[in-house]
């Protein structure tokens, strides 16, 4: 923007604060994107984490060495190449020596390094000490060997490496989490030998697909035991489009009825969990577990114990609400986003990873013999120079010692190169002494059959990829090992709702004439001896469980449903049911149903218009309900009959007859098998009445039940009542929508029947 830059009358240049702040974030941007929060796909690490391997092996911190203070590794990382504050080193350095964080840490730590139920645990850099794993000689082993490029450290007096020269694919091993500004990156870490494998397979296939690669890499390998439950095609979308997520499960098994949980999910807290469980427990949305414990220690880092309330829990149930409700069940977000060998971040597809990274691995394998191979011809010359000295001994003295210009004459004499010539001069004379024809022909021997084995190399695509394919091959044989986390296909987790959490124990549902409801405990209350406000009284009674729903059918035909657990006590009134409901001004309630979803009734309108229906069809979920039965015009709502629960053992509706009984005495009796089953509806007829009378009011029904074969039918007229038997109603017996029979004498005015 230098047009943009003017000259103040102070000299000073200005330019405008919109521009400047925009070129500085941009540039802070820039800097967390490239130089701290993405890792290189060529060595999979991040600058802290390759400027923390290679001061440690400047400090001659290989695996093989003593430990020393980790104190010393950090202020030579901020000393001499990050100058950033101490602790934000050490705790990347910590990341690197945790055996449960990586997968193949890098640094191997003496002392606390922090533990998997508390990874922010460790001690301080003062107190720990610290070398490099073996593994690290996959990224160092290559490094003096003129395979990188190197850069001036930050005050310009040394120099650190851009990249190491990893010999296996880092960046998919250990994976890394980081943010930068406007994108983020999330790498699982996956399992050294499945990755090997994939690498062979792409050199052996240029074209070479997810798909394909996929036969090799299962999907990632975290360092826990705990199973990845995601999809297979799942897995293969996330390798595609390099985004995704996984889901990991913990593994446990029964012991002596109890559950042992002995792997959790990655970087999942066993403390944390407990924590989450006990919290359910005091909540009481835990009843079916009686204790826990956490027996974890050396042995065995991982063994929480969950004791259940008796031997009659079902584990399975209980574990799969604990998956779904508990970080037993985790899902760790994927995304395959890092710097490539272009120095651009980029989401990469699995099959570019391994591509680009292969590319990477070629180019420095083929750097690396061209270095020894420089090494080679110069060690070549310096013993064709040193068989010189060896031939003419005498005369290299006498130059030497008398001529003024010894390397121009040398050089003359002999037909030497410069570099030959200043090596005989830099020889000591009492090498000269050692030196011996046959040592010095074996050695060139020796050099030329691997400069010919280097030039072949070097100048052949095929040989190069063969070399490249047989150290990848050993490193998979020298760092390999078997994968951790299983892949299994689990169910979907699916925690318990509050009814099935809930304790079931029987009730009784009233509800009093001017819409008050309560719940009472147990099935042996009289609904009558109950408190009531003034002027009010026992309505409707229904007995049921307290984790089972209360359906409420009001005169206009429409129903609502009630959770039984929610209502109140019958210590005291309850409460108006309008306040639950949303129900039109002036209805009043005719059906109370309690039960289980799959129980039958007979909703039915006094227009002789009826169906069976179930419980569950005339649940509503919202607090307007749902229509339920149509009334013809002047019909009202009878009270519903229950034809049987779902608990019955005779389940058979063939055995079931329908009763209904008009004003005018007359009644009906045929199978329940000729109404149909319907959600909501008129219904079909099941006494016929004339319409025109029905709707003058002067005739229509006043009773409908169902009974069995081997029921009484009690019909009450008054205060006298008549017992029938199923056999003394063979007269009533018709085909369903006819007029009836009149009952007899004396019981045509009906006021209620009954089923005893």
């Amino acid at each position: 923007m230098p047009d943009q830059i003017s000259i103040g009358a102070d000299g000073v240049e200005q330019i405008p604060l919109k521009d400047y702040t925009e070129k500085a974030y941009l540039d802070y941007s820039m800097y967390v994107i490239l130089d701290r929060a993405l890792p290189n796909i060529a060595d999979g690490l991040k600058p802290v984490q390759r400027r923390i391997v290679y001061a440690m092996s400047e400090l001659g911190l290989k695996s093989s060495a003593k430990f020393k203070k980790s104190a010393r590794t950090v202020g030579d990382v901020i000393g001499k190449f990050h100058p950033h504050g101490d602790s934000s080193v050490y705790e990347a350095m910590v990341i690197m020596a945790q055996d449960f964080t990586y997968r193949y840490p890098l640094v191997d730590g003496q002392g606390n390094w922090g533990a998997s139920d508390d990874p922010k645990s460790f001690a301080a850099m003062r107190y720990t000490e610290s070398k490099l794993t073996l593994f690290s000689d996959l990224l160092l082993s290559e490094l003096g060997q003129g395979t990188v490029p190197w850069q001036p450290n930050f005050d310009g007096t040394l120099e650190e490496p851009k990249i190491l020269p990893s010999r296996a694919p880092t960046v998919l091993l250990n994976g890394t989490t980081g943010i930068a500004v406007g994108m983020a990156t999330d790498i699982p870490p996956h399992n050294m030998r499945e990755v090997i494998s994939a690498c062979l397979r792409v050199l052996d296939d240029s074209k070479a697909t997810v798909d394909d690669i996929c036969e090799h890499i299962q999907g990632p390998d975290y360092p826990t035991e705990a199973e990845i439950i995601t999809p297979r095609e799942d897995i293969l979308k996330l390798y595609k489009t390099g985004k995704g997520s996984i889901r990991m499960r913990a593994v446990w098994q029964k012991e002596g009825g109890d559950v042992v949980v002995t792997a959790l999910p990655h970087q999942v807290s066993g403390s944390k969990i407990l924590e989450q469980i006990a919290q359910q427990m005091q909540a009481k949305k835990l009843p079916m577990v009686a204790d826990l414990r956490d027996e974890s220690d050396h042995e065995n880092p991982t063994r929480l114990v969950i004791i259940p309330r008796s031997n009659r829990v079902d584990l399975e149930q209980v574990m799969t609400h604990l998956f779904a409700s508990t970080d037993l069940e985790k899902t760790f977000r994927v995304n395959l986003n890092m710097i490539g060998i272009d120095g651009r971040p980029e989401v990469k597809t699995l099959d570019k990873i391994l591509k680009e990274w292969l590319q990477f691995r070629t180019v420095t394998t083929r750097k690396r013999l061209q270095f020894r191979l420089q090494k080679v011809e110069e060690r070549l010359l310096r013993l064709a120079a040193l068989m010189i000295v060896y031939l003419n001994v005498d005369e290299v003295i006498r130059i030497i010692r008398e001529e003024e210009r010894p390397k121009l004459v040398l050089m003359e004499r002999f037909d030497l190169v410069e570099s030959q010539a200043e090596y005989i001069l830099e020889t000591k004379l009492r090498q000269l002494a050692r030196l011996e024809e046959m040592k010095i022909h074996d050695e060139q021997v020796e050099l030329e059959k691997e400069k010919e084995d280097l030039q072949k190399i070097i100048g052949s695509a095929q040989r190069l990829k063969t070399l490249v394919r047989k150290e990848l091959i050993a490193v998979a044989e020298e760092y390999g090992d078997d994968r951790r986390s299983p892949i299994v296909s689990r169910k979907e987790a699916k925690a318990f709702t509050d009814e099935e959490l809930m304790t079931t124990e029987p009730v009784t549902v009233v509800m009093s004439e001017k819409g008050w409801i309560r719940a009472a405990k147990g099935h042996d209350i009289d609904p009558d001896s109950l408190n009531y406000k003034s002027g009010d009284s026992f309505h409707l009674a229904a007995k049921g469980k307290s984790n089972q729903s209360v359906v409420i059918l009001d005169s206009t035909g429409r129903a609502y449903t009630l959770a039984a657990h929610s209502l109140p006590t019958a210590r005291g009134q309850g409460e108006p049911v309008t306040g639950r409901i949303n129900s039109p001004s002036g209805v009043s309630f005719e059906g109370l149903l309690v039960g289980s979803d799959e129980d039958l009734y007979l909703l039915a309108s006094d227009a002789g218009y009826g169906f069976v229906v179930t419980l569950r069809d005339l649940q509503a979920k919202n607090k307007s309900g749902k229509s339920a039965l149509s009334l013809p015009k002047g019909a009202q709502v009878l009270a519903p009959t229950q034809i049987r629960n779902s608990g019955d053992e005779e389940q058979n509706d063939a055995s079931h007859y329908v009763v209904a009984i008009s004003n005018e005495g007359r009644m009906l009796l045929f199978p329940l098998a000729d109404l149909p089953v319907m959600a909501r509806g008129k219904g079909n007829k099941i006494i016929g009445i004339p319409t025109s009378r029905l709707q003058a009011r002067e005739e229509f029904v006043v009773a409908v039940a169902v009974m069995k074969e081997s029921d009484l039918l009690r019909v009450h007229a008054g205060k006298r009542y008549v017992n029938m038997k199923f056999s003394e109603l063979d007269h009533y017996r018709g085909e369903r929508g006819r007029r009836g029979h009149k009952l007899p004498r004396g019981f045509q005015k009906v006021d209620k029947i009954e089923i005893v």
